[in-house]
Parts: structure tokens; sequence; C-alpha cells
């Protein structure tokens, strides 16, 4: 392992995350069996509506524990954008409430092994959703964005994620350079995936505590991401197509890490 590059100032302190409260936006409509059944799961998200066609109503009032508006395939897609596979479920939800990102690296314990993947102005919902079922998948521990230039929450990006929005912490950070470095505190090892790596992601054989920092789909990582990051790895790609899209890339290298590492064990 290279040398750790030195950003931190003698009493250098992490920008906070946002204070802790709605993360921006109004009400918005998820859809989908497994966005909607695990929002109404968890206790951190405040549900204003549910809608249900039959014979799904029946099924979502009972883990709901609370009442369902029974409607019909058409006018439950007339709430929706237009081709939303909503398998005859949606709910009205407000976003989460904000996550900290001190008080999330405090909650990790430093003895066992974790994997952070932070996105440098990944904006497509598609994507962002896709990367945090990976990631939920996989076992990590959180997805850091950017506060601006990034993916809302959204309809989109929670059918995407297929219910990881509401099980895997999402943090936004203000500045992505300084969530790297706190992240550097806290005893991880940041890794920047860019074509232009000097080695493999399983060359640099990472440690148990890593960061994985993905650039957007256009410009990839941002120069002072880039400086900030303690390493620039690669993944193995070969043949006429030799980059893989954000969301395929986060899922190969988390895979990386999983196989390399001893699995940290499972939250209740």
């Amino acid at each position: 392992m290279p040398p750790r590059k030195r950003f931190r100032q003698k009493g250098f302190t992490p920008t906070p995350s946002p204070r802790p409260g709605a993360s921006g936006g109004g009400s918005f409509w998820i859809y989908g069996h497994h966005a909607v059944t695990t929002a109404i799961a968890n206790p951190r998200r405040l549900v204003r509506r549910l809608l249900a066609v039959e014979p799904e109503s029946q099924q979502l009032q009972a883990l709901a524990g609370r009442a369902v508006e029974r409607t019909d395939p058409a006018a439950l897609a007339s709430l929706l954008p237009q081709g939303a596979v909503h398998q005859g479920l949606a709910a009205l939800v407000d976003p989460l409430p904000l996550v900290d990102l001190g008080e999330l690296l405090e909650d990790l314990p430093a003895e066992v092994p974790a994997r952070v993947l932070l996105l440098d102005q990944v904006t497509d919902p598609q994507n962002v959703g896709a990367i945090l079922r990976s990631a939920a998948a996989l076992g990590a521990s959180a997805v850091i964005l950017t506060e601006r230039h990034a993916a809302p929450e959204s309809g989109a990006l929670a059918k995407a994620a297929s219910g990881a929005l509401d099980v895997l912490p999402l943090v936004r950070v203000v500045n992505l350079s300084r969530a790297i470095e706190a992240l550097k505190q806290a005893g991880f090892w940041c890794l920047g995936l860019a074509a232009e790596g000097d080695m493999t992601l399983a060359e640099a054989k990472p440690p148990p505590r890593a960061a994985l920092v993905l650039g957007s789909e256009g410009s990839g990582l941002r120069r002072l991401t880039r400086e900030h990051c303690d390493q620039l790895v690669r993944l193995p790609t070969r043949g006429p197509i030799d980059q893989l899209n954000v969301a395929n890339a986060a899922a190969v290298a988390l895979y990386e890490l999983v196989r390399e590492a001893p699995a940290a064990p499972r939250s209740n």
C-alpha cells in the first residue's frame, strides 16, 4: 500500500453534513412492490398515502397496519410518470431525514470491515438507485453523495434501488473532498476508480476498511476529488468497449472488496 496523501492540516475538522431534517424537496410518489413495502416498514419514512390495486391492497394493509386506498390500474398510473412499472402499489412519501456523516462514522465499529461508496456528481437517478441496490446487497455501510449536482430522492431512484433506499444510509455532503478526509480520519483507505489508475483494484489489495470513489458518467472524477483519494485504481476491462456504466463499475468494484475482505456483521 503506497504512502497516504496528506491533505489534513493541524486542527482539521471535516465540514459537517447539513443539519438533520428533511432532505429537501416535497412529497413524491414511490412505486413498485419492493420500494413501497420497504418504505412502509422504515420507521424513519413518513408515508402520507398508500394506494393499491386488488388483491395487493389486502396484502399491503396487513403489512402496513394502516388504511390503504383501493384504486384501479388506470387511476394509479395517472399519478405516476409515464411508463412507471408500479406493480399495483404506490405510496406518497416525504424525503428521508438527512444522515450526518460524522455520526455515521462514529457508529461504525473500528475493528470490523466496512465499505463505503462515494459518488462524485452522479446525477442519473437510475444509476444512483442501482448503486444503492448493489451496495445493500454486497454489504456496504453507506453511499455518500454531494448535496448539489446529484440525483435527489425520487420515484425513479427508489424503483431502481428496489428497496435499498430505505435500508442503506444515503448521506449527502456539501464538500466531497472533506468527506473523503473525514473517512481517512476514521481509518478508511480511499480509492478513486479511474481508467488511468496505475494498478487494478485487486492489485491494490485494499484493507478491510475501504471507500470507493466513483465519478459521473460524462467527466468522471473531478480533479480535486482525485487529489484527495489515497490511490487511483482501475478495473481490468478489455476489448472494444473498455469502460463500464458507473452503476456496473460500482457493483464490480464492490464485489472485489467483498471477495478480498471478511464479511462485516449484518445489522438487525
